[in-house]
């Protein structure tokens, strides 16, 4: 048996930020470099339509909102009736804001409707998985807060490509393989497609013209709604505003909703006007002298921030990187906190109220880490009791007697994988301004249910409510919730300026792929596009937020080149070692340079991300 030197659990500082670099493996693409902008995102043609916004004069967040506009048009692994989560960096304030645009369980949307049907949790896919759409909302709400253009400005690149864009090989052949699943839902089936019937191949072909008229006209009724509200004498502000309500007041809603009605979905005109975005502040913690932001409990973010607070007690550059002994160390951080989002993590805006001061303590994090074993996988980690670290009793340790994260396996490894990196891309955007912009936009993935003649693909982030308090007590369906999420920006501050802003998509795979990002550049001296090609690990013992939020306590996922003596360690320890060619995850992420003034942008090689800057 492998035995792992105690010490390694003993609290004390890692040896500063300056450790000297790893070697690390030389990336596969180049750094980018940029003095006025960066402009980063999941496919080629949407980094291009940011690039475009950035030569018209456009900010950070107009050109994030030309990408979100261009990557859900392109179904980027989301669509329009998705959700989108941001954190911007306003220079003019020094502030770090969190944008909510998370949708919303609708009217008749319970934990009994669903148990009705004989379901455990509310159905994958479909009407019945739709959440009220957010990105709309997100997009909106972001431009005319922060932005500088004109609504038509910055939707002109998104509108070209419904119009027609050559569509790549990635989502034509995921249409193809879920075109079974399409032909339920008569609008999408006359969206995805266009060659029903014939035998060869019934996707659009990889370079094709693939159009969207009826996504170009909903498109255009926001922008005459913006057009009228200026020639009427409005304001900017108040013209994107007007687009606003006639998507989710107007004539718009009443077709989303007709559309979604008449396939047996719940989504009312009441939902999508009582339905809003928040600018929120988000949760931060300091590693070392750095200040991490995430969003809070409506998603995964304040995890990584938990993983941090335990990761400080270590001395991580000596035990080795990706050695047996700092794998063994991530990973049980990881589940300790995994634990605790599974059970406590929810909609902070219903009630009960998540124990965030505790979940976030600096001594919980200590006592958390004591638990670890340091020569065994423990494949029944419990959420821990945050209450008394801020002061009060918990409520739910009656629930906790029996939670288990071990569930009944209902799927092979391949579909539980699907449901476990499913859905989100990713967008970076930074001026020379300072104006910084972390974004991870989700839900309306295909396949899709596209809601009438609207064009728009509907979330499905439904399925990542539970039915049972037991499970978790703070994420129970009910109407006019939201579901707790994965995605999950990630912006940090040094010396009061911005010094990383990262995300990646992937599911419940995003923090952690996060997590070993920052670690790379901070602890291991790596530039962002080395970090963001680095090996890393994933642990797959947390409750999925997918499908039927199964785990695979002890499973790990390495990268094929992962020497043997340290599979052999880890075996030694409990692990089921899985392995892929290549396990960075798609993290795309912006380094402030501010001793030369300048920006280096790292895209991600692990799918199609792109990057330009200037």
């Amino acid at each position: 048996m492998v035995r792992l030197p105690l010490l390694l659990l003993a609290a004390g500082m890692a040896c500063g930020l300056c450790a000297p670099p790893v070697q690390a493996q030389r990336p596969n693409k180049p750094v980018l470099h940029g003095r006025h902008w960066v402009a980063i995102t999941g496919k080629p043609l949407a980094a291009t339509a940011g690039a475009a916004i950035f030569q018209q004069g456009g900010n950070a967040v107009d050109a994030a909102c030309a990408m979100l506009a261009a990557t859900a048009t392109m179904w980027d692994v989301l669509g329009w009736g998705g959700e989108t989560q941001a954190l911007i960096y306003n220079p003019n304030t020094g502030k770090v804001i969190g944008v909510n645009a998370l949708g919303v369980a609708p009217t008749g949307a319970t934990a009994d409707f669903f148990r009705a049907q004989g379901l455990a949790y509310p159905p994958e896919y479909g009407p019945l998985a739709a959440v009220t759409p957010g990105t709309p909302g997100g997009l909106l709400v972001m431009l005319a807060e922060f932005g500088t253009m004109r609504l038509a400005e910055v939707l002109a690149p998104a509108m070209e490509m419904a119009e027609g864009y050559p569509i790549e090989a990635q989502t034509a052949d995921a249409i193809e393989r879920e075109k079974e699943r399409i032909k339920q839902w008569p609008h999408s089936k006359a969206v995805f497609l266009p060659h029903l019937g014939e035998p060869e191949r019934e996707a659009p072909y990889p370079g094709e013209l693939f159009r969207q008229p009826d996504l170009l006209a909903t498109l255009q009724k926001l922008v005459d709604a913006e057009a009228q509200a200026l020639a009427e004498g409005k304001s900017r502000k108040e013209a994107i505003y007007a687009a606003y309500d006639r998507f989710y007041r107007g004539d718009i809603a009443e077709e989303l909703v007709r559309g979604t009605r008449a396939e047996g979905g719940l989504l009312t005109m009441d939902d999508l006007d009582r339905w809003q975005v928040y600018l929120e502040e988000p949760v931060m913690t300091t590693y070392k002298d750095i200040e991490v932001y995430k969003l809070t409990s409506w998603v995964q973010g304040p995890v990584m921030l938990q993983m941090l607070n335990m990761l400080e007690t270590f001395d991580l550059p000596a035990m080795g990187y990706n050695s047996a002994r700092y794998i063994h160390t991530l990973y049980q951080v990881m589940n300790l906190a995994f634990a605790d989002r599974d059970f406590y993590y929810g909609d902070p805006y219903f009630p009960p109220e998540e124990p965030l001061e505790g979940l976030l303590s600096k001594d919980y994090a200590r006592a958390r880490v004591r638990q670890i074993d340091p020569a065994r996988n423990d494949p029944n980690v419990k959420p821990g009791d945050p209450y008394p670290f801020q002061g009060q009793e918990n409520p739910y340790l009656h629930y906790l007697e029996n939670w288990s994260v071990v569930t009944p396996a209902r799927q092979d490894d391949a579909a539980f994988d699907a449901d476990f990196y499913a859905g989100t891309t990713s967008i970076q955007a930074a001026d020379a301004a300072g104006w910084v912009v972390s974004v991870t936009p989700s839900g309306g993935w295909i396949p899709a249910f596209i809601a009438g003649e609207t064009g728009i693909g509907l979330s499905q982030r439904m399925q990542s409510f539970v039915l049972d308090p037991a499970e978790n007590p703070f994420n129970v369906v009910e109407p006019g919730k939201r579901p707790r999420a994965t995605l999950t920006p990630g912006l940090a501050l040094k010396d009061g300026r911005p010094y990383l802003s990262f995300a990646v998509q992937g599911g419940d795979s995003q923090d952690q792929n996060l997590l070993q990002f920052f670690l790379n550049v901070v602890e291991f001296g790596m530039d962002v596009q080395e970090a963001a090609e680095a090996a890393n690990i994933n642990s797959f013992q947390l409750k999925g937020s997918f499908g039927q939020h199964e785990s695979r306590p002890g499973r790990l996922l390495l990268r094929e080149d992962v020497p043997g003596w340290v599979r052999a360690e880890l075996e030694a320890m409990g692990y089921d070692l899985t392995f892929e060619e290549r396990t960075s995850g798609p993290i795309n992420a912006i380094f402030f340079d501010h001793e030369h003034g300048t920006m280096w942008g790292g895209s991600s090689d692990h799918g199609e991300d792109y990057g330009i800057a200037w």
